[in-house]
């Protein structure tokens, strides 16, 4: 039983969450969100099946979870995710996997700024404390649930590391 829906998977199932650098026009989703199906479907951890699935949100993000109390997994099976993403990103010429970067609403939607521009923007006084953020390090799906990846500053390591008083 590989690949389940995203909302059948228990709150306590690990999480990856991808952020793409732009957003991604519904032939490109489409194609990478199929290449992650076929992908889970034979995704094993020292030959155990994982049970995981897949969400795609505002046109950017990439979730991939998996049940370890199933199978867990491995570091081998982290890396052929990873590979698989690596080779859309060359594919598509848009980065999936840097996790540098601060992703936030604005009027203007979402937002994708260096760590060092978003500090800017704090001091500024542009962003604060109340902006959205999307905490893109939680680890499980009950967190994604509980609002955990899209909140407030304040409520993420955003807020200690650029709202310090």
């Amino acid at each position: 039983m590989p690949r389940v829906p995203f909302a059948d998977l228990p709150d306590h199932a690990r999480v990856w969450i991808f952020a793409a650098a732009r957003p991604l026009p519904a032939d490109e989703r489409d194609a990478v969100l199929a290449d992650v199906d076929a992908f889970l479907d034979q995704w094993a951890a020292h030959g155990s099946a994982l049970t995981g699935g897949r969400d795609w949100r505002y046109d950017r993000f990439l979730f991939v979870a998996v049940d370890e109390r199933a199978a867990g997994v491995s570091g081998c099976s982290i890396d052929a995710l990873t590979r698989q993403l690596r080779g859309w990103e060359q594919r598509l010429g848009v980065d999936l996997l840097d996790n540098g970067p601060v992703l936030y609403r604005s009027e203007d939607g979402i937002v994708r700024v260096p760590r060092a521009q978003f500090g800017s923007l704090a001091a500024e006084g542009r962003v604060g404390e109340a902006t959205t953020v999307f905490d893109n390090t939680v680890t499980t799906v009950g967190a994604v649930r509980d609002g955990r990846w899209e909140t407030v500053a304040r409520d993420t390591w955003h807020g200690p590391a650029f709202f310090t008083g």
